[in-house]
């Protein structure tokens, strides 16, 4: 989508608008399909894409098994820590709060966290995150491409994909420039109220350059369950009472992408100059 410079807020509104008619014809395929991947000749078909190779998933293994489970990265020692500190009601946290949100999660995790790098700051650091779509990788993507295995389809296919480009448009310029690190920006991705930043407005080119593929933390702080992300995207819209997205994969391993698929978590600035931080899902013991 296009940067904002009046009004951002609106404009997103309307793309999500745009959006739904195309993204429930692409989910309505998608969900037909997910039923058929695992079973017989619909299995078969699955597997001859080169996306997805037949030798990770038995065909005779039941799709519970198949299905990623994600319970084991509960990081109930964290999650103790933060119920001590984050409030139960879902709001701006205190610089105070956030300097104690940071000291628990940077010693637990062995992972700097900041709620302001290098003098810049979003909206909030604590809110409620929900389920977005896949995004366009380069021209040409597809939905199925994202697919690393029938697994991964199973699990995220349904989510489909946005009709039009994020925020900073494509990820890679095309499919053969594409490395394991940029399938990692789309897959691990979050859209964030970057237009709400103070000083966003006056300086908009240097803010975007700033937020474009930011490594960030989200860490559910209910469960502890935590993972390493970028910005991908700008948004939700004011009006929509989210204050993150979530890409599907995002959705899941921090744990809040089954019922509503929203929930409040909280998302911080990775001090990680030399990128050093993989990006995907934390363990207990806070190694990637």
């Amino acid at each position: 989508m296009p940067l904002f410079k009046t009004k951002p807020h609106f404009e997103y509104l309307h793309k999500k608008w745009k959006s739904r008619t195309e993204a429930k014809k692409q989910n309505l395929f998608d969900k037909h399909l997910k039923t058929v991947a695992m079973t017989g000749l619909g299995g078969l078909m699955l597997f001859s894409s080169p996306n997805i190779s037949p030798g990770t998933i038995s065909m005779n293994q039941p799709i519970s098994e198949v299905v990623e489970d994600n319970t084991g990265d509960n990081n109930k020692s964290l999650s103790e820590k933060l119920k001590a500190v984050v409030p139960s009601d879902v709001r701006a946290l205190t610089a105070e709060e956030d300097k104690q949100v940071e000291a628990i999660i940077s010693e637990s995790l062995d992972i700097p966290v900041k709620a302001e790098l290098e003098g810049k700051r979003l909206n909030r650091t604590y809110g409620v995150m929900g389920g977005e779509q896949h995004l366009y990788r380069y021209p040409g993507d597809t939905v199925h491409a994202h697919a690393r295995t029938a697994a991964d389809w199973a699990m995220y296919g349904s989510s489909g994909i946005a009709p039009g480009l994020g925020a900073y448009g494509y990820f890679a310029p095309s499919k053969a420039q594409m490395t394991p690190e940029i399938e990692d920006r789309e897959r691990y991705y979050i859209a964030v109220q970057t237009f709400l930043s103070a000083g966003f407005s006056e300086r908009v080119g240097e803010y975007r350059d700033f937020y474009k593929f930011r490594k960030m933390l989200v860490v559910n702080p209910k469960t502890g369950q935590s993972v390493v992300v970028v910005i991908g995207d700008a948004g939700p819209g004011v009006s929509t009472k989210k204050h993150l997205g979530g890409s599907p994969e995002v959705m899941h391993f921090a744990g809040i992408a089954k019922g509503p698929r929203k929930g409040a978590v909280l998302y911080y600035f990775i001090d990680d100059p030399e990128n050093k931080v993989p990006l995907g899902p934390v363990t207990p013991e806070g190694r990637i």
